[in-house]
């Protein structure tokens, strides 16, 4: 989690530290929650690009039956992904807001729950950017993959740099890179995908890409 973890600094991470330089979990949860709270009625998803991921998911993933969107905030994510899909799919958010909002638990994205580890059919989050632990973070959520389960991270221009409230920063051009160094050769980016729209924000647009990441089995 400190700057000396990273990747020949391809990436950046806030660093969450005491006075004693060893991680902070309490202020990186105090922060998340804050933010959570602040933006709670934005949503950065966006209609057409979930139901074109639903198309992409139903063509590639045969008989969808359960899916996770992690760092949701109020939850249309997986709303939107069960209207289109027809399945459970479940949102995790480390607010503890996150208990009044439908198909949704307070949960921190780092962790997972047994009954995840190998049957989740697909995972879609667009928050990769607030994990305090990068490696960790991946490294869960491909656990949770069926076999033929795709994780679907959305990447955009604004996810770059590294803020308290967004911990983590890459340009698009180095995550598969650092897909590949993570899982040590475990899952990869095998599909990068153009979002149809893209996400306007306080006046500032922002492109998007989708990056599908598969467990390899070879």
């Amino acid at each position: 989690m400190s700057n000396s973890n990273r990747v020949d600094r391809l990436y950046d991470l806030w660093p969450y530290t005491k006075s004693d330089g060893t991680f902070d979990y309490e202020k990186y949860r105090e922060v998340q929650i804050a933010a959570n709270l602040r933006k709670k009625d934005r949503v950065w998803a966006l209609r057409p690009n979930i139901a074109f991921l639903s198309e992409y998911i139903r063509a590639r993933v045969p008989s969808v039956r359960f899916g996770l969107c992690h760092g949701t905030r109020s939850g249309k994510e997986q709303e939107w992904f069960a209207e289109d899909l027809g399945c459970e799919v479940l949102g995790t958010e480390i607010s503890p807001a996150a208990a009044t909002i439908p198909r949704t638990i307070v949960w921190d994205f780092h962790e997972a729950k047994p009954e995840w580890i190998g049957n989740v059919d697909f995972i879609y989050s667009n928050s990769f950017d607030h994990t305090y632990d990068p490696e960790r973070c991946l490294n869960t959520w491909m656990r949770c993959l069926s076999s033929n389960g795709v994780c679907i991270l959305e990447h955009s221009t604004g996810h770059v740099g590294a803020k308290e409230t967004d911990p983590f920063g890459a340009p698009l051009h180095v995550m598969p890179f650092l897909a590949l160094q993570f899982g040590r050769g475990k899952y990869a980016v095998h599909e990068i995908l153009r979002a149809p729209e893209t996400t306007k924000m306080d006046g500032v647009e922002f492109e998007a890409a989708f990056l599908v990441l598969k467990n390899n089995s070879w």
